[in-house]
């Protein structure tokens, strides 16, 4: 909020802005819009995927290709790094940088090991003949599925400069603005990814 100062002409007084505002307030509202419109990107990814995830082209289906227990590990190493993101969050509320460290740190290998998971299932896929070429369900899938991927690639990369930030500068305001809205991202990537792994990954199983 902006402050104001008063100055004294004639009968009534006069306010002015002194133009001070909040960075943060700021920060955070436009992080929200841009998470907005990530949310309408994936949105139109799903609206395809539901439109061509039946044309398989006399292709494998995904009841075919699948492998849920595998998927299902994944899902939950990436459930599991955002609790260990939330116990950083609440260490940095604390003021303990080493214990926040050590909760990002592991929140990072969280996320790498669902990488790992995910280049595996699609050099496995790809292997098999079921590249994102061999049908529309399957340009669908790796498309969206890629897609959520490289954002969790983008949030590894984004964790580790932040990590190295604070162990140059420590809890300094603009880290900790800076650590909130990659929790805001790393949160609404689990949200997605649990949309993925029903609409796409258990309904396709169960089909």
């Amino acid at each position: 909020m902006a402050s104001t100062t008063t100055l004294t002409a004639g009968p009534a007084p006069v306010f002015y802005d002194s133009g001070e505002h909040h960075p943060q307030q700021g920060t955070l509202l436009g992080f929200w819009l841009y998470l907005m419109s990530d949310c309408l990107i994936f949105a139109v990814l799903f609206a395809t995927y539901a439109v061509l995830g039946r044309s398989y082209a006399a292709g494998p289906s995904g009841a075919d290709l699948f492998d849920l227990p595998l998927v299902a590990l994944n899902t939950a190493l990436l459930l599991f790094s955002s609790i260990t993101y939330g116990f950083g969050m609440i260490a940095m509320q604390h003021g303990r940088k080493a214990q926040l460290l050590g909760w990002l740190a592991i929140t990072g290998l969280l996320g790498l090991g669902f990488l790992g998971i995910e280049v595996y299932e699609f050099s496995h896929l790809i292997h098999e003949g079921a590249g994102p070429q061999r049908s529309a369900f399957l340009s669908s899938f790796f498309t969206l599925v890629g897609t959520h991927g490289l954002h969790v690639t983008f949030g590894c990369l984004w964790l580790a400069t932040l990590m190295v930030q604070v162990v140059r500068t420590g809890l300094t305001r603009e880290n900790k603005r800076r650590l909130v809205c990659l929790s805001m991202f790393w949160h609404f990537l689990d949200v997605i990814w649990i949309g993925v792994f029903t609409f796409v990954y258990l309904m396709g199983v169960l089909r």
